[in-house]
């Protein structure tokens, strides 16, 4: 019976990632952008749209924003959570985990991605009726250039490196803050996910620089955070991805 729930939890896992890039799939193209985030002509002209226009936009507004970045947290963050749950079934063998704790593990770390999302919307619509970006959150090249810089730079501070530290060996942050039953899961998925948003937050931000509905930055990005967590390579790219930002950022402000 085990073995029964935990395929079929594993199931839910990956079919609720599948769902939600499916869900963003179809998301970009109703808004008429191919995979690059590049709009066609409807998609040009919901860019072009006042936010302040008196009608129904739901890119001008919180809630369908919110619910956007949280889906795409769903999509992009719940494949980098894979290392972590695994370890996570390792200690249900050697301590006193279980699957109600895994669930919480889960849960946690995806209410801090949830909380990052809201935040992400609220800045986007600052940014939009600031006049800064436009409807397809695209920031203009001197924003994309500064994001790319300091996202970049931020590769090889010492904050990167201990927020890496923690994602990329969950073992040692389970060890030493080891709780029991579904609240201490709870509990350590909460503060995983803290530390993994202190991590890969510039990834969320570089958003603006392609669009936010850009497919292309959404699964490059996926792919970066997952190597970043892989125990042989991990800590290898982390300062090697900050030198192609710094220079892409740097090539965007001269160009």
């Amino acid at each position: 019976m085990s073995h029964v729930i935990r395929s079929s939890l594993w199931l839910a896992f990956f079919g609720a990632i599948l769902a939600a890039w499916w869900i963003m799939y179809v998301m970009a193209m109703d808004m008429d952008l191919d995979l690059l985030g590049r709009p066609g002509p409807m998609g040009q002209r919901m860019a072009d749209m006042d936010p302040r226009m008196p009608m129904d936009m739901p890119m001008a507004r919180f809630g369908p924003l919110f619910t956007m970045w949280a889906i795409m947290m769903a999509a992009m963050m719940l494949p980098t959570l894979v290392p972590t749950l695994t370890t996570y079934e390792q200690l249900m063998v050697s301590a006193d985990g279980t699957r109600a704790g895994w669930l919480g593990v889960l849960l946690g770390y995806f209410i801090v991605w949830v909380a990052f999302a809201a935040l992400i919307a609220a800045a986007q619509i600052a940014l939009l009726f600031g006049g800064v970006i436009n409807m397809l959150g695209v920031a203009p090249r001197w924003l994309s250039a500064i994001l790319l810089i300091v996202v970049g730079a931020f590769q090889f501070t010492r904050a990167k490196e201990v927020c890496h530290g923690v994602c990329h060996a969950p073992m040692r942050y389970f060890l030493g803050q080891w709780r029991t039953g579904f609240a201490g899961g709870l509990r350590m998925g909460l503060g995983l996910g803290a530390f993994c948003a202190g991590c890969c937050w510039g990834f969320m931000a570089l958003g603006f620089v392609g669009g936010v509905m850009s497919l292309l930055w959404m699964g490059l990005a996926t792919v970066l955070m997952i190597l970043e967590k892989l125990p042989d390579i991990g800590q290898r790219i982390i300062r090697p991805v900050g030198v192609v930002l710094i220079a892409g950022g740097l090539g965007l402000a001269i160009v």
